[in-house]
């Protein structure tokens, strides 16, 4: 690399004028006596998700019990509370954990006498009541319409989600680590393929589902397998199903297809065998929520192969979307649980460091390239490679197309204790900073059976891990790159609304990519903040007071406000000659010093003699102390209207 330092006025004006033969014009555009601009002011406050005034979940997930006289009730039952608003749609025959369970008076709780339920909705005798008719209708006619119209692809997905473990089906949303991880777990199945005879026989997974733990011998990967199994902990959704009491599709419709495979799975005692909620969505997004946590590098991969087994239920014909979007919540709500219990602490913080040291040495890797490697599968090789297909996908399987039967501008509402699901992804971000995440990233209200009082089924775990969805107040972000992986560099994706301010401060890099519309501005204090999307900066000022800002994104990238930037400070343009890393400063540019770097890239390579633009702005201070091209010697070019660079050789 080769640059040049500006050294005098005399020399500025010399190479401008040089410069000014090639480009048509220069100039320095230089005036000592213009003012800095102050940064944009910091909000007096910071945004905060305040802890909902219900009994939480993380609290009394001890109560989720069946067979206990003391937790048969929606007001004793954390489990069955959390999905509650399914009374809207649903009244069950009793509000009672009594389906197939009695239980003995205990204390004051009187005893629990086995429900007359039969399970069969159409056998004439008393089942419950249908509320709501038209939100059960399309509950059951989403089944119809995916049974009767599945492909055989979805009907192979469909039976090895039923059959296998769990924890062993769950893990292929690992790609590229999937058979590293299998193999470190040592993880077994006995479904390897459909049998010929799957039709008239039931095939029962004899595998080991999460894998060997300590107590096995696994010293190398036991403790992430321990972990796995420890957030099983009061995790039934035996409870649940035993108090709503709400009938498997297929016994409300007979034009609900079951997978022929399946239908020797199907239960011959239904009284004991309700589908709502879904206990299969429920250990299935528990095991990939676990696993998300212990290799933040595949969240949001393993958030949505939680949900795709939940719809591959649904082409099962064993589930409707409201028992699997029920089932989905729970798993938050007990991995949040689990995942916060005081006896987990040290088992969370062990299982994360040994999942990356096993899985690095499995794929020669280290933590420079593990999380490349972790994304250098492709869509042939890995089906959650193609990010927007993920995302959309994600969004759907959420609500399975239902409209809202509420107001949509309820007030955000995060569960206690859910931030924990975070800790690992956002390591730089405080606790109250991760329930900000999940308060500006979660759907709207008025979905059915999603309006729990705690906030559980409106949390979006995939936009969650694309970082805030709002800036509202004084935003600060302090990253330390010496600790590595997503404390060196990070990418938010969300587009990020607001009126508050970003401060970003540390040594780490974060990265935005989102059609960004907040409008308090963005100061950085330390740190490279980079734009990797054209609005990425949002509607303000961008005042660069230390550290350095990188613009990365394949279009120019505009700053709506000023753009200030100070001695000691850094900009790099990722140019590639046809509008990558331009900037684009919509009010006034100050340069007071620093360092410009235009780095070439996709293969771009100008010739002796091109001028290349750079930045676009009005203002009568810019002058870089150092100002370098990769490969090239060149002339930087200040104009009233911007900077270029006169390539000389």
């Amino acid at each position: 690399m080769r640059h040049l330092a500006i050294a005098s006025p005399l020399r500025l004006s010399l190479l401008a004028s040089i410069a000014a033969l090639a480009a048509c014009g220069g100039g320095n555009g230089q005036s000592t006596n213009a003012s800095i601009p102050a940064p944009p002011p910091t909000p007096s406050f910071v945004d905060s998700a305040q802890i909902p005034d219900v009994p939480a979940f993380v609290d009394n997930i001890a109560t989720n019990q069946r067979g206990d006289a003391r937790y048969a009730t929606l007001g004793t039952n954390a489990g069955v509370r959390v999905v509650s608003r399914f009374l809207d749609i649903w009244q069950p025959l009793t509000e009672i954990v009594d389906a197939g369970v009695s239980a003995p008076a205990n204390g004051s709780f009187p005893a629990v006498v086995q429900s007359t339920w039969t399970g069969l909705p159409n056998d004439g005798t008393p089942g419950g009541a249908v509320l709501n008719s038209a939100v059960h209708a399309a509950n059951i006619q989403f089944v119809v319409n995916e049974t009767t119209s599945r492909t055989q692809a979805q009907a192979d997905a469909a039976y090895y989600d039923d059959r296998r473990g769990k924890g062993y089906s769950v893990t292929d949303g690992m790609g590229p680590l999937t058979s590293a991880w299998r193999a470190a777990a040592q993880q077994t199945t006995s479904i390897t393929t459909i049998p010929a005879d799957a039709t008239t026989v039931l095939y029962n997974d004899s595998g080991n589902n999460t894998g060997v733990g300590t107590s096995g011998g696994n010293a190398g990967f036991g403790q992430v397998v321990d972990l796995l199994n420890a957030m099983g902990a009061n995790a039934s959704t035996e409870p649940a199903k035993r108090f709503y009491k709400y009938a498997r599709p297929y016994r409300w419709s007979t034009s609900v297809v079951v997978d022929p495979t399946l239908v020797p799975a199907e239960s011959t005692t239904p009284t004991t065998d309700g589908g709502f909620i879904s206990g299969h969505e429920a250990e299935a997004m528990r095991d990939a929520m676990t696993m998300a946590y212990v290799l933040p590098e595949r969240f949001q991969e393993m958030a949505s192969r939680g949900l795709e087994l939940g719809e591959n239920r649904i082409f099962a014909g064993m589930h409707s979307p409201l028992d699997v979007i029920s089932g989905r919540m729970f798993a938050l709500a007990a991995t949040a649980a689990n995942l916060s219990a005081s006896a987990n602490a040290t088992l969370k913080s062990n299982a994360f460091a040994q999942a990356h040291a096993a899985l690095m040495q499995a794929t020669n890797t280290n933590a420079a390239t593990f999380a490349a490697f972790a994304h250098s599968g492709t869509t042939t090789t890995d089906r959650f490679a193609d990010y927007g297909t993920n995302k959309a996908n994600f969004i759907r399987r959420m609500t399975f197309g239902f409209a809202p039967i509420e107001s949509t501008d309820a007030p955000p509402v995060v569960p206690k204790g859910a931030e924990v699901m975070l800790e690992t992804r956002f390591p730089y971000l405080s606790a109250d900073q991760r329930r900000v995440v999940l308060k500006t990233t979660e759907l709207p209200s008025g979905y059915p059976v999603m309006d729990d009082a705690e906030g559980w089924g409106r949390l979006n775990m995939f936009a969650a891990a694309d970082g805030y969805g709002a800036f509202n107040g004084s935003v600060v972000v302090s990253m330390d790159a010496s600790q590595g992986g997503f404390n060196a560099a990070d990418l938010w994706r969300n587009d990020i609304s607001g009126t508050g301010k970003l401060t970003l401060q540390g040594s780490g890099t974060l990265a935005l990519g989102g059609n960004n519309t907040w409008s308090g501005g963005a100061q950085v204090n330390g740190g490279v903040l980079q734009a990797q999307s054209a609005n990425a900066f949002g509607t303000g000022d961008v005042y660069v007071g230390a550290g350095g800002v990188t613009i990365a994104a394949s279009s120019p990238v505009t700053v709506a406000g000023n753009y200030t930037q100070l001695a000691g400070t850094t900009l790099e343009l990722d140019i590639d000659g046809t509008g990558a890393g331009r900037l684009r400063v919509g009010n006034l540019i100050t340069i007071a010093g620093g360092t410009l770097h235009v780095k070439l890239v996709n293969g771009y390579s100008p010739k002796a003699g091109d001028v290349v633009e750079l930045i676009d702005g009005a203002g009568s201070m810019k002058q870089f102390t150092t100002v370098t091209v990769d490969g090239h010697k060149a002339t930087p070019v200040y104009t009233g209207a911007g900077v270029s660079v006169h390539i000389d050789s």
